[in-house]
C-alpha cells in the first residue's frame, strides 16, 4: 500500500484493474456533473507467466488502452507517466486513487481446521470463503480421518495458508492443540515460494494460545486473531477475515512475479477477486437495506453470495464451470437433468456429443442457435447445483438450541436451517460470461429464473462488464463512488420475476393481476398454472400492481393475501411465473416438454421468434 494516506472524499477520478487468471481488467470512474459514472474500459492478457512473469506488464497494457479511448474525449488525457501510474490527479493528467484486484495464480488457496466440523469447523470455512479463498480442504477432530492421514493430505495439497480454530472461550483445549500438533508434524509448505514459512492463523480458544504458540510458532508464520465461536451462539468472522487479507498480501501476492511492484502502486490493500465481490454485495445489501443473491459463474468454478438479515455468505462450486469444468456439471447433473432444459428434440446420445467436442474444445463459444440453447441448458445446471450447494452451507449456528455433552456435539452432523429465504429475496445479481454476455437480456433472465427459482416479487439484474470485482475493493475506500457506479453503471436491471408459489392444480387460476402504467394505462391479466408470460415494462417507469393471489397460494404477504405494490421493470421487463415451486416439475414425456420450453421461450421473449417458429 502506498506510504502516502490521503483524503479520498473529493476524488475526481478512479482507477482500477483486476488481475484475472487470463485477462486484466481495467476501469475509469469519474466525477461527471456531480456523481461518478464509469466512463472507459481497457483489458489486457495477464503476464504473471513466461514470458513476462511480471504482472504489472498487463495491467499497465490494460491502463494504456483506458488512455487511449480517453484521449479521444480529451487529447490532453494522460494517466501515464512512461511505465508509471500518476497519482494523484493533476489537471488533465493522473488518477486520484489506483486500486487492484487479483485472482492471477490460481487465487487464494485455503485449509481450514476445526475440533468439530458442523461447528467451529464450518465457521472458519466461513471466515476463509468470506475473505475470496477456495477452500481446499476442511480438517476436523471428528472428520474420520486418522492423524496420519490428516497429515499426509497438508503435505499434498500444499495451501497457501491455514486457519485453525476451534473450542469456545474458556472451554477444552486440548483438541485444538491436538490439531496443532497434527499441523507441526506436517511441516507444511507454501505453494508459492520456498524461502518463507507457512502462515497460519489461530482464531479458536484464547486459553489455548500459548500452548498454540509453542507448537506452531517455529516451524509456521503463526498470526493469533480473536476467536472465531467466543461462545456458542455467535461467530465473529471479521478478525480473521481482515487477517486473511493481510496475510495474502504480505506472502502470497508477494511471491507472485511483480506484484510487491503493484502494491507499491495502489491506494488500498490487493484483494483477491471473490472477496472483492462479496465486498460489494454487501455494501449495497447494508446501504439498501435488502437481501441478495449473488452469482458469478466461470469457466472453471461458481461463487455464489447471498446477504440475509445481514449475514453474509459465500460458497466455491469449485468443479461447477461453463469450460474447463462442463464435464462436471455433466457428472453432477446427469445427463436427463441437462437435457430437460434443452428446447429441441434431442436424443441423449447427440446431447453427449454435442457436450463432449465442448470438452475437447473448452474455450470455443457457441457459433449456431442450437450450440446456444444447449450451452445455456447446462448453465441452468451448474448454477441450480451452486445454488443448492449454497442454501445447504449458508445456515444458522450449529450446536445452539439444545444442551449436549462434547461427544454428543462430536456426533452431530444435520444442519441448521438455511439462511436462505426465496421468498423475503429482494435482488438477484448475475454476472460471469455466460449471464453478462448472453445474446440476449432475456436468457439471462430465464437462466437464473429457471435455475433459482425466486419466490415472491424479486428484481432481477446482471453486472454488464464484470466491474463488480472493482468496485467491492474500492467500496473500502470510497463508498459513495462504489455504489453510485454500482447502481448507475454496473447492473443493467432486467426487471421482476413474479412467481406465487403454493400447491395448485394444473390449469387453475394462480393470480388475479391488475396494472397501473405511469402514463395511467390499466390493464388487467390472468396468470394460469403453467403460463408463463411478459409484459414491457422500463426501469425508469415502475408499475403500480394489485396482486390476488388464488386460495392456498403466497405472492408475498401470506396465502390468499392481496397485495398492493410497485412493481420494478427493465430490459426484460416483468415475468409472470405461474410454472409452481412447490415442488417445480417438466413434463415428463419429451415432446410435451419440448413444446411447453418452446411455449415460456416464445411468451418471454427468450430466442427470437424466427428461430423459434422455425423449429
Amino acid at each position: 500500500m502506498s506510504e502516502q494516506k490521503r483524503d479520498f472524499s473529493n476524488a475526481r477520478s478512479i482507477l482500477a484493474t483486476d488481475c484475472g487468471s487470463t485477462t486484466t481488467k481495467a476501469i475509469l470512474i469519474e466525477l461527471v456533473d456531480g456523481e461518478y459514472r464509469q466512463t472507459f474500459r481497457g483489458e489486457a492478457p495477464t503476464t504473471v507467466e513466461a514470458p513476462f512473469e511480471d504482472v504489472t506488464r498487463g495491467v499497465l497494457n490494460s491502463v494504456l488502452e483506458v488512455e487511449e479511448l480517453a484521449r479521444t474525449r480529451n487529447d490532453n488525457r494522460r494517466i501515464l507517466n512512461g511505465e508509471e501510474i500518476i497519482t494523484p490527479q493533476d489537471g488533465d493528467s493522473g488518477v486520484d486513487i489506483y486500486i487492484s484486484t487479483s485472482s492471477a495464480g490460481g487465487g487464494l488457496q485455503m485449509m481450514v481446521a476445526g475440533v468439530v466440523k458442523s461447528m467451529t469447523g464450518e465457521s472458519a470455512e466461513r471466515a476463509a470463503l468470506g475473505a475470496g479463498a477456495i477452500v481446499m480442504d476442511v480438517l476436523a477432530s471428528n472428520d474420520g480421518r486418522l492423524p496420519h492421514e490428516k497429515i499426509s493430505r497438508i503435505r499434498q495439497l500444499r495451501p497457501d495458508m491455514i486457519l485453525l480454530s476451534g473450542g469456545i472461550d474458556g472451554g477444552t483445549v486440548s483438541h485444538v492443540v491436538e490439531l496443532a500438533e497434527i499441523l507441526h508434524a506436517a511441516n507444511p509448505k507454501p505453494r508459492l515460494g520456498m524461502s518463507y514459512k507457512l502462515p497460519v492463523i489461530y482464531a479458536g480458544n484464547k486459553e489455548a494460545k500459548q500452548t498454540i504458540w509453542e507448537t506452531l510458532g517455529s516451524v509456521t508464520d503463526l498470526k493469533i486473531v480473536d476467536n472465531i465461536r467466543p461462545v456458542l451462539e455467535r461467530e465473529n468472522l471479521q478478525p480473521s477475515r481482515d487477517e486473511i487479507h493481510e496475510l495474502f498480501m504480505e506472502h502470497v501476492m508477494a511471491q507472485a512475479p511483480g506484484y510487491k511492484k503493484l502494491m507499491s502502486w495502489t491506494d488500498a490493500p490487493i484483494m483477491p477477486t471473490p472477496g472483492a465481490v462479496g465486498a460489494i454485495i454487501q455494501t449495497v445489501a447494508k446501504l439498501m437495506d435488502i437481501s441478495v443473491v449473488g452469482v458469478d459463474i466461470g469457466g472453471a468454478t461458481t461463487d455464489m453470495f447471498s446477504v440475509f438479515d445481514g449475514i453474509f455468505n459465500r460458497t466455491v462450486s469449485a468443479n461447477l464451470g461453463m469450460s474447463y469444468s462442463v464435464c462436471n456439471v455433466l457428472a453432477e447433473a446427469s445427463l436427463p437433468n441437462v437435457l430437460r432444459w434443452v428446447p429441441m428434440e434431442m436424443d441423449e446420445t447427440e446431447l453427449m456429443n454435442r457436450i463432449g467436442n465442448k470438452m475437447i474444445r473448452p474455450t470455443t463459444i457457441p457459433q449456431a442457435m442450437e450450440e446456444l440453447k444447449i450451452e445455456q441448458a447446462i448453465a441452468r445446471e451448474a448454477l441450480r447445483l451452486s445454488f443448492v450447494q449454497h442454501k445447504q452451507f449458508a445456515v444458522g449456528l450449529k450446536g445452539v438450541q439444545k444442551e449436549r455433552t462434547i461427544s454428543d456435539a462430536f456426533d452431530q452432523s444435520g444442519s441448521g436451517e438455511t439462511l436462505v429465504d426465496m421468498m423475503n429475496l429482494d435482488l438477484m445479481v448475475g454476472s460471469g460470461g455466460v449471464l453478462s454476455h448472453a445474446p440476449r437480456r432475456h436468457q439471462s433472465a430465464r437462466m437464473m429464473i429457471d435455475a433459482f427459482l425466486p419466490e415472491g416479487i424479486t428484481q432481477l439484474a446482471v453486472d454488464s462488464i464484470f466491474m463488480m470485482p472493482h468496485l467491492g475493493v474500492l467500496s473500502t475506500v470510497h463508498e459513495k463512488a462504489a455504489t453510485e457506479v454500482f447502481t448507475k453503471d454496473c447492473l443493467i436491471y432486467l426487471g421482476s420475476c413474479i412467481a406465487p408459489v403454493g400447491p395448485i392444480k394444473p390449469g387453475k387460476k394462480m393470480l388475479d393481476i391488475s396494472l397501473t402504467f405511469a402514463d395511467g394505462k390499466t390493464e388487467t391479466h390472468e396468470l394460469m398454472q403453467g403460463d408463463m408470460f411478459s409484459i414491457q415494462v422500463a426501469y425508469e417507469e415502475p408499475v403500480k400492481a394489485v396482486l390476488k393471489p388464488a386460495k392456498g397460494l403466497d405472492i408475498g404477504a401470506g396465502k390468499a393475501q392481496e397485495i398492493t405494490t410497485e412493481l420494478q421493470g427493465g430490459l426484460v421487463g416483468l415475468i409472470f411465473d405461474g410454472r409452481g415451486r412447490q415442488p417445480f416439475v417438466l413434463p415428463e414425456d419429451p415432446t410435451t416438454r419440448v413444446a411447453k420450453l418452446q411455449e415460456w421461450s416464445l411468451a418471454t421473449a427468450e430466442y427470437p421468434e424466427t428461430e423459434t417458429a422455425a423449429e
